[in-house]
């Protein structure tokens, strides 16, 4: 029994993944490329130790944008405000992080918790207008989009520029180094080789595993947690169990923004060290994508980032080599969000079909010693 639903839990992702590379080669074929050569080149590419830290740096907060969209999911709710919450903490804690001077414990601390503190309550706002008026989250989040990517430009370009930088590039002062965040390249060395091209692991990798590990022993061993699963699951019987649901819908807003918050903290601590036009954005949207594929897992998730993550880092090798477009890979990445969404769909309408037979299966030597 549990190889088979070993068998069943690995059926939809692969059979997503396979479905997908399947849709994207017949698109090269018709685009006049071959589709073995375009594969080959990116799993060339894409297994080099570069690729490989390039793909954990940009799985990093697709992981985090993950985890934010499915800690809503959990509960039926569709915080698709994560990229609005993101980029705003992002501007708010990288100029308080280079507006202070502490130890370095604190001041990474401090500009965490403002991230934090900041994605949480303007998630919070969508949770408060669902459960006072009524207000869809969906709709509620993609207006608060709107309003946090406005205010970004406005309070960047009127109040946290950097006055003192003559470039074109609006952008906040500079976090000092007591606010940065390590690299974790001495340990990638010490059991590899020298990551060459100036490139760096980012440490703020381990932050986002931890956050993992907090999601995961948060839904299954807090009552809290047990509350939000309930309600997700069936919120009738869960308020008839005594869960206030309007209550649960403020927690989860809450604690989704709190982590969307972070999303920005791995480029602002590991790599940019300030907030400018740069600035990477569509990531909240992405992780979407990621949550679905991860189907709301810790685990999950985190093969969905780090897929999304390779396919990204090793699509630059399309332009280099050979005719193949770098846009197969947006269309692999859209084919295996569809693609993961119908496969978990058939594995799970399979299962429920095989054990209702079991179930049948059990009760009929019973029924027949009763006749």
């Amino acid at each position: 029994m549990s190889v088979r639903r070993i068998l069943m839990a690995a059926a939809a992702p692969v059979g997503a993944i396979v479905f997908s590379v399947a849709i994207s080669s017949v698109v090269l074929l018709i685009a006049g490329t071959s589709p073995l050569e375009a594969w080959m080149e990116m799993l060339s590419y894409g297994t080099r130790l570069e690729t490989l830290v390039a793909t954990a740096n940009r799985a990093t907060p697709l992981y985090l944008a993950g985890i934010a969209v499915a800690i809503g999911f959990r509960m039926n709710l569709f915080n698709i405000g994560v990229e609005g919450q993101y980029v705003l903490a992002a501007l708010l804690s990288a100029s308080v992080g280079a507006a202070v001077d502490l130890p370095a414990a604190l001041h990474v601390a401090l500009i965490m918790l403002v991230a934090m503190t900041v994605g949480s309550l303007f998630a919070g706002v969508a949770g408060y207008l669902k459960v006072t008026r009524g207000v869809h989250e969906v709709i509620s989040t993609i207006m608060l989009n709107a309003i946090a990517l406005a205010a970004v430009g406005y309070m960047l370009r009127n109040w946290l520029i950097d006055e003192a930088d003559t470039s074109l590039n609006m952008k906040t002062p500079e976090i000092p180094p007591s606010g940065r965040f390590p690299n974790l390249n001495g340990v990638v060395e010490t059991f590899t080789r020298e990551i060459a091209r100036g490139r760096e692991l980012w440490g703020f990798i381990l932050v986002a595993a931890l956050v993992g590990v907090l999601f995961h022993l948060f839904l299954t061993r807090t009552r809290v947690g047990y509350d939000l699963r309930a309600t997700g699951l069936n919120p009738f019987a869960a308020e008839a169990s005594g869960v206030d649901p309007k209550a649960t819908v403020i927690r989860t807003m809450l604690l989704s923004g709190a982590v969307a918050g972070l999303i920005g903290l791995p480029e602002v601590l590991g790599d940019s060290y300030k907030y400018d036009l740069a600035f990477t954005r569509g990531l909240g949207f992405t992780g979407i994508a990621v949550a679905l594929v991860g189907r709301n897992h810790p685990a999950g998730v985190a093969i969905g980032a780090l897929l999304f993550g390779w396919l990204d880092s090793a699509a630059p090798i399309l332009d280099v080599v050979g005719d193949t477009p770098r846009e197969i890979v947006s269309i692999l990445q859209g084919v295996v969000v569809l693609s993961a969404v119908v496969s978990y769909e058939v594995v799970n309408r399979v299962r429920r079909s095989q054990e209702a037979r079991d179930a049948a299966a059990a009760t009929r030597p019973k029924q027949e010693m009763e006749a």
